[in-house]
């Protein structure tokens, strides 16, 4: 069973959207390797038509405890405090937001779909004003339209239809079968929006485990002549 999608099955995928929208948000996840948050987040300002640029906002929140009195940070397991000893009944809790921009090429063609989507839709603002719910709808009955099979996590094993992560995925791994140099692998950490190498680098263990059993198969008849 295959972990991601190859690219003429991306193109199967596209094709089968009913409409500008769904077209222009399946080639973007393809196309840019995008969360489906930042796709969603996407603004006609976010657009430099003349530099030919995207320019993604990410938002990540995490929660975390303090002690109340002393306001030293919590561990799960902390019963007592690590900073004034105190014990601890009720941790106080804190909600930080993490801003990162980062700013992607996006190739001629989708360009152009993304300037004709905005002046037939006379857009301001979101671009694909949809929820995160549609979105996955969207990606899910081209998908299914397309015939594309479900895709199995490498990690966990676990089998999934498409999905737009799946297509951050494929995005990742073509970008790796065509460079897996250091600088392609940094390249593609900024790409994504990585804040470790290590996960980038797990792009690259997919792709070599589908090179191997595609050299394997290059053999497989040589005796049986």
């Amino acid at each position: 069973m295959k972990a991601y999608l190859e690219l003429s099955e991306l193109r199967q995928l596209e094709a089968q959207a009913t409409c500008l929208r769904d077209r222009l948000l399946v080639r973007l996840l393809a196309r840019l390797g995008c969360r489906i948050s930042e796709t969603l987040a996407l603004r006609v300002e976010d657009i430099d038509f003349d530099a030919g640029t995207v320019t993604i906002l990410h938002l990540k929140s995490r929660v975390s405890t303090y002690c109340p009195r002393c306001g030293a940070r919590l561990g799960k397991t902390h019963k007592f405090c690590p900073g004034c000893g105190d014990k601890v009944d009720k941790a106080a809790i804190r909600e930080e937001v993490r801003r990162r921009t980062r700013t992607l090429p996006i190739d001629s063609d989708s360009l152009k779909m993304l300037a004709d989507f905005i002046r037939r839709d006379r857009t301001k603002g979101f671009i694909f004003r949809i929820n995160r719910h549609r979105a996955w709808q969207v990606v899910k009955e081209c998908a299914e339209k397309a015939g594309l099979p479900d895709l199995v996590n490498p990690e966990t094993g676990k089998v999934h239809g498409v999905s737009p992560h799946r297509l951050r995925d494929s995005f990742a791994v073509h970008a790796v079968k065509l460079d897996d140099s250091g600088d392609g692998l940094r390249l593609l950490q900024e790409q994504l929006g990585h804040v470790s190498i290590s996960t980038t680098m797990r792009y690259r263990k997919v792709a070599g485990k589908e090179l191997k059993e595609w050299y394997q198969r290059l053999w497989e008849g040589e005796h049986s002549g």
